[in-house]
């Protein structure tokens, strides 16, 4: 039987290679310290002003796997993080509130309440994350490299999160759209409108990004070093 100090070290290094974790690539202290202190305030903040909950949208998710990925410098969270924001974070999110400032208008109804006076000003400030968090991940999978295990990993993890929404969050705040997009419907069965959400956000909002960074061979290591792109 193997000694514990040589079976601890087995596992650590097993665990390093399922979450792609490199020593080679660091990310700046100061970066992960700010993450750290954004989530000190945004946790508290929303705990007290949303509740337990809140927790449980995609977005806040993608958040909090942000900043694990930075502190851990593990390829796959990040990769499973870029999927999962880019699309409707880091373009839905922030057309949304670009065209309602300029307009008034909410296309995706997504930002109406970073215009209502009657949400707290700190809950508004800080959902600067929708925008920033889409940025540095792909500044993190640039330095990273892309984990093509991802796709299938977000989508699980996904299906998870929508099942768990749908059986534990009040249906009146609709958290994750699992009744409607943007408010409950009645044109179709709850269920097959929750089956198209666990099916439609992988094939329409995952799947093209998997694709892009496929193409532009982000998940071929070796092509960083070929253009000459330092990585540590």
């Amino acid at each position: 039987m193997a000694p514990q100090p040589i079976q601890r070290e087995v596992m650590r290094k097993a665990i390093e290679s399922f979450l792609g974790i490199d020593s080679r690539v660091t990310f700046p202290p100061w970066l992960k310290a700010t993450a750290i202190l954004f989530l000190c305030i945004f946790i508290p903040a929303h705990l007290r002003y949303s509740g337990p909950a809140n927790f449980l949208w995609l977005s806040d998710i993608g958040l909090f796997g942000t900043v694990l990925a930075l502190l851990l410098g593990s390829r796959l969270l990040a990769s499973m993080m870029l999927l999962a924001t880019l699309l409707p974070d880091g373009v839905g999110w922030d057309l949304d509130f670009l065209v309602a400032c300029l307009t008034g208008w909410h296309p995706l109804n997504a930002t109406v309440y970073m215009f209502d006076s009657h949400v707290p000003a700190l809950i508004r400030g800080l959902s600067v994350f929708h925008p920033l968090v889409p940025a540095l991940l792909v500044w993190m999978v640039h330095r990273l490299g892309y984990d093509k295990r991802a796709l299938a990993a977000q989508s699980l993890l996904t299906c998870g999160l929508l099942l768990l929404t749908y059986l534990t969050a009040p249906p009146e705040r609709n958290i994750n759209w699992v009744y409607g997009p943007g408010k409950p419907q009645s044109i179709v069965p709850e269920w097959l409108y929750l089956l198209a959400m666990i099916l439609g956000l992988p094939i329409l909002f995952y799947l093209p990004v998997h694709w892009l960074l496929r193409k532009l061979r982000w998940d071929d290591r070796r092509g960083f070093n070929r253009m000459g792109i330092q990585r540590g």
